[in-house]
Order: structure tokens, then C-alpha cells, then sequence
């Protein structure tokens, strides 16, 4: 891997802050300019790492060497190719473990604004004021409200709908996060960091919680995300579910095949053993049920094969692969 950076090893830090960004750079200088402030006013010194998910646009010069105060240093990682923004922040969390880079807290944010900066104190705030038996490891902004269409709030409600019915865990939250470093060194070996940052808190069972925050305003331009996009995004929070999801199909078909077999029984024994005419419509229904419930075995069998089939697969662990789709590092800005 080429690395330009060949300035000094880091000092600790309070917090590293963790970006991907796929060629959002116009807002991204905004950002970091603005987090530079907010750490100033938290009194916080903090390294500020950005993915770059394989951008088809340069790094505008409005990001080097730009004389901030608080940031003691911003460094880019180029991604070789462009792997979609979670598995950005799996390698950019793999990288900064591999790195060594002391810090009380990691950040993770976007890089359009809708995160907002002023909000990083308050995030950090909760994790260490965090208390009781099992204090928590991570603490995600929950959206309190949210500014896009109509027709995105409806997708995404019945998005919601369809995780919860699948997996019967309720989305609330994104990528905005604060978590400790045990936190990030448990997720960084969890092949189902590479799918789903958030799901893969929920699943690797991380003490976590929520504070409720306002989502903010996109500095530039629109989302380069499409609907198919986040489809899919979806679906990869879904799969790290997979064998929940696996499991609860295979109750939900069994349920299924035992109603069906059920109602043949009932039909049978109704003709065999009564003396009640069976009309024209009950014999085409018993018909019905054999084909239904013969599919219905059939899709149980070829789920349970799917669900067993994937735990032999061989998966991606962050922190072992990640450095294979890093191109280079360097250092844009620092501190004196």
C-alpha cells in the first residue's frame, strides 16, 4: 500500500472522527471546518480520518493543508475501488486499529451535513455519562425529525416495516455514532461490520443506546444515492439478520404446512367417515391444498438448505482484509 504520509507518529487524541465520502468534497470542507469549531467549543482535540470510496472527482484543494485548530491532523484513505459507504467505515475503523491511534472515542458521521457537528459534544457527552450494569459501548443519534420528500418518508417507513416484520428489530438509526475503542476492536472482527455498520452493533450484541437528535440540512447538491441504492443498502442491513430472518421463515412456512396439513385431515376424515355430501368446491380446495402444501414443503426445505449453507461460508473480517482495498494514505492537513 503507498503511503505519502511520512510525517511523525500522532499523540493521543480525545477523539478520531471517521468520514466516507464518494465525491461530496464541495461539503466536505464545509464539514470539517465546522467540526473544527465544534470540538473548539467542547474544548477537544480530535484526528479527523476520510474514506475516499474510490471518488471519480480529485480532492479539491480546499481540503490541503488548511490551518485548523482543533483537528490535529486530516488524513484521506483512498479506497481502490468504490465499495459502497459501509464497508468504507469497515476499512476506515480496520485502518485506524491497525494504526494504533489513541483515542477515548470514535465518531462516525457523513459527509453532507446531515450530521451535524454541533451534535459530536452532545454524542460524547451521553457515552461518558453512560452509567449502570451494562453502560454503553456505542450511543447512534436517533432522528427526532426527518427533511425529505413525502415519497422518501413513505419508502422508507415501510422499509422499517418490512425490517421489523423480518427481523423484529425496529430501524431508528443511521451512521451517526459515537463508540469506544473496545467497542470498534469487537466490531472490526465481525464479518457483519462488511454489510451493516448499525445491524452489526444490534447483532455482535454491543451495549448501545440512543440519544434523540434533529437531523440536519445537506450543504450541496443531492445524495448520490439512488433509490435502487438504497435498496439495497436496506436489504444489507436485512442480511446480517440472515439466520433470524432464516429462522423466522421456517416458523412462519412449518406454521403454514401444519394448517394445511390440518384442513386435508379435516377434508378426509369428513369424507370417509360422514355422511355429509362434499360439494363440487371442497374437492377442488382439498386439490388446492395438496399443491399448496406440497410448495410450502419445498420452500421449507430449500430455506433451511440456504440458512445452513451460509454458516460454511468463508467471510470477509475487517480487520484481516481491509487493508487490501486500501490504494494510499495521506496526510492533508496537521497541526504544527
Amino acid at each position: 500500500m503507498q503511503n505519502t504520509a511520512s510525517a511523525a507518529p500522532l499523540r493521543t487524541t480525545d477523539v478520531v472522527i471517521l468520514i466516507p465520502v464518494f465525491n461530496d468534497w464541495g461539503s466536505l470542507a464545509r464539514l470539517i471546518s465546522e467540526i473544527d469549531v465544534a470540538l473548539g467549543s467542547a474544548r477537544l482535540l480530535g484526528l479527523l480520518v476520510v474514506v475516499d470510496d474510490g471518488s471519480t472527482l480529485a480532492v479539491t484543494d480546499d481540503l490541503r493543508n488548511q490551518p485548523y485548530q482543533n483537528l490535529r491532523a486530516v488524513e484521506l484513505l483512498r479506497l481502490r475501488c468504490n465499495l459502497g459507504h459501509q464497508r468504507a467505515i469497515a476499512v476506515g475503523m480496520s485502518h485506524i486499529t491497525r494504526t494504533g491511534v489513541g483515542a477515548h472515542a470514535l465518531v462516525v458521521m457523513d459527509g453532507d451535513g446531515e450530521d451535524r457537528p454541533e451534535d459530536i459534544p452532545r454524542l460524547l457527552n451521553a457515552l461518558r455519562g453512560s452509567s449502570g450494569d451494562c453502560p454503553s459501548r456505542v450511543v447512534f443519534a436517533g432522528r427526532t425529525r426527518r427533511l425529505e420528500s413525502a415519497r422518501f418518508r413513505l419508502m422508507y417507513n415501510l422499509y422499517r416495516l418490512v425490517h421489523w416484520l423480518l427481523t423484529g428489530i425496529s430501524v431508528r438509526v443511521g451512521n451517526f455514532s459515537v463508540l469506544t475503542p473496545d467497542a470498534m476492536a469487537r466490531l472490526v472482527i465481525a464479518p457483519d461490520m462488511w454489510n451493516h455498520y448499525a445491524a452489526a452493533v444490534f447483532r455482535s450484541r454491543v451495549p448501545f443506546s440512543i440519544l434523540p437528535l434533529p437531523r440536519g440540512k445537506r450543504y450541496l447538491g443531492q445524495s448520490h444515492m439512488s433509490y435502487s441504492s438504497l435498496v439495497a443498502h436496506g436489504l444489507s442491513a436485512i442480511a446480517v439478520f440472515g439466520e433470524l430472518v432464516g429462522a423466522r421463515l421456517i416458523i412462519l412456512l412449518s406454521g403454514v404446512v401444519v394448517v394445511a396439513v390440518s384442513l386435508l385431515i379435516v377434508a378426509v376424515l369428513l369424507r370417509l367417515f360422514s355422511n355429509q355430501a362434499i360439494s363440487g368446491w371442497a374437492t377442488n380446495a382439498v386439490g388446492l391444498l395438496i399443491v399448496f402444501t406440497m410448495q410450502a414443503l419445498l420452500a421449507l426445505t430449500i430455506l433451511a438448505l440456504i440458512v445452513l449453507g451460509d454458516r460454511s461460508h468463508a467471510k470477509i473480517i475487517p480487520l484481516r482484509d481491509a487493508e487490501l482495498f486500501i490504494e494510499s494514505a495521506t496526510r492533508l492537513s496537521s497541526l504544527p
